[in-house]
């Protein structure tokens, strides 16, 4: 009685195990973000195969094998799915011009000191800022203002504030409407115009589900309308490459660089469990005009994200 008594306690944790893990998978399969708590759990797809793996033992254990073959697909569905997405097609061309770019999400401006720390250490040539509050920007201005002379800002409170700065010359251009602020510019690169956009988007919490795929929706609408002009698409994006409405952007032909650069999986959120655990949400896309390499994780005191710094090179297409 005991044995059949547990035999069943471990048919039901498993086809509870695999029931959660299921609907997860399932919606990747239909490429939809669901609703609450799927597009959360989607972040952290690849860890999902802990949950699979406990459950495919506990149904050998029961010898449940209808569990067991459950089981074989989910963990199947799941190792497909954890493949990098997006193109790696070598935009071809003579290299016009190789630059350094630096993304960092700074907690409020909790983390302007150790940015500016880091941007004087690596020298990226253009660094996209978010949540960079008053005494952020004030920061930088002091601090970062003479090397990078040329800038776009939104100046905001909280987590609504943003800035690009650069060393070559910008021209400002009307950014993207969104909860927190998403400046953009036109970078005079070397004499070759590139545009640059910050991005960051409403994360995907309960009850703001709609503002999130819009604003995504809205970097998706910006990708597709410029896919002919060189373009670096920066920032804390809210979402992975599992999250549907990221994939669109992809889907456009922008690249991300954290793939191009063999880190495709790389985590930079939450910062105190990287790279244990977490999910890579701050990215660089860049249009076919360019090639990546060295991408590399920076971490910074004061914040709960890893800031991305990557080399780039724009190319001219034959």
């Amino acid at each position: 009685m005991d044995k059949r008594r547990g035999r069943l306690l471990g048919v039901w944790a498993s086809a509870l195990l695999f029931a959660g893990v299921s609907v997860i998978v399932g919606c990747r399969l239909a490429d939809t973000d669901g609703i609450t708590p799927v597009p959360q759990l989607l972040a952290f797809l690849p860890w999902l195969l802990a949950p699979a793996g406990l459950g495919l033992a506990l149904a050998l254990l029961s010898r449940w094998w209808t569990g067991v073959v459950w089981a074989v697909v989910v963990l199947g569905l799941l190792a497909w799915y954890i493949e990098p997405y997006g193109r790696t097609d070598d935009p071809g061309g003579r290299p016009l011009a190789t630059f350094r770019v630096l993304t960092s999400n700074v907690e409020f401006g909790r983390a302007a000191e150790a940015l500016v720390t880091a941007v004087r250490r690596e020298r990226p040539d253009v660094v996209f800022v978010e949540e960079c509050e008053y005494t952020c920007a004030a920061t930088l201005e002091r601090d970062l203002g003479a090397a990078y002379p040329h800038r776009r800002a939104v100046v905001a409170g909280g987590s609504e504030g943003s800035v690009i700065l650069s060393r070559f010359p910008l021209r400002p251009t009307g950014g993207l409407p969104g909860a927190m602020a998403m400046p953009g510019a036109l970078a005079d690169v070397d004499g070759n115009p590139v545009r640059l956009q910050l991005a960051h988007p409403m994360p995907p919490l309960p009850g703001q589900l709609g503002v999130w795929r819009r604003e995504l929706g809205e970097l998706r609408d910006f990708a597709a309308a410029h896919a002919d002009t060189p373009t670096v698409l920066a920032g804390d994006f809210n979402a992975s490459q599992d999250h549907a409405a990221f994939r669109r952007i992809l889907d456009t032909g922008l690249r991300d660089c954290a793939r191009l650069a063999g880190a495709g999986r790389t985590p930079t959120w939450p910062a105190r469990t990287t790279p244990t655990l977490g999910a890579q949400i701050d990215h660089v896309l860049v249009s076919r005009q360019f090639s990546a390499r060295d991408a590399r994780f920076l971490d910074l005191a004061d914040t709960d994200h890893r800031a991305l710094l990557v080399d780039i090179t724009l190319h001219r297409r034959e």
